[in-house]
């Protein structure tokens, strides 16, 4: 149990880097302008109609859904609070030097590499073993509590959050579809290459 909070230095350095990479990968999604993760449709939505940058909402929606984790009995560890600060305070950062892409390989390249990116951040983080992330969190709480399938759980989370975000505005799209059929697999791909560093979670 004191693993998730009192992680070692290297593992520390491994949380906020991969973290940090899965918001730079958000970012580059969204600078695509081809269609967002999710989660990130509903974080753009939401930050439209309340006059707030996507960052700053990204990081307040984590604190939000983090409540939710309450009547699931969810345990968060130092991984899931680092989330809540360090995900959506990148994507803000990251958002602010990348440049405009017009052209449309340029746009599909980057969508790409930021499917690519958000994947490799999330193995590099989650290996660490400090706790899941409060969107993760939430949805095997739900499967657990309600019995479902974890992917039924899932499918229907994200599935709620990418209706109500493209209704409040947020960008969806091709790229959202693109994320939704590879992102599983490109997690399972960093993660088996994670493991392959000597004591993967150091």
């Amino acid at each position: 149990m004191l693993t998730r909070w009192l992680p070692s230095p290297l593992r520390a350095v491994r949380l906020i880097g991969g973290q940090w990479l899965f918001g730079t990968g958000e970012a580059m999604l969204v600078t695509a302008h081809l269609g967002n993760s999710p989660w990130t449709v509903f974080a753009q939505g939401a930050a439209v109609r309340a006059g707030l940058s996507i960052g700053l909402m990204t990081n307040l929606i984590g604190a939000l859904v983090l409540l939710l984790w309450i009547p699931l009995r969810q345990r968060p560890g130092l991984g899931t609070l680092a989330n809540v600060l360090l995900v959506g305070t990148a994507l803000d950062v990251t958002l602010r030097w990348l440049p405009a892409v017009d052209v449309l390989p340029g746009r599909v390249a980057l969508c790409g590499g930021g499917i690519v990116v958000v994947a490799l951040g999330s193995a590099v983080y989650l290996t660490t073993g400090l706790g899941p992330g409060p969107r993760d969190g939430l949805m095997t709480g739900i499967a657990r509590s309600a019995g479902w399938p974890l992917g039924a759980a899932r499918t229907i989370v994200e599935a709620t959050v990418l209706l109500a975000g493209w209704l409040l505005g947020g960008v969806a799209g091709i790229g959202t579809v693109l994320f939704a059929v590879f992102i599983g697999p490109c997690v399972h791909a960093g993660i088996r290459l994670m493991s392959q560093i000597p004591d993967g979670r150091l």
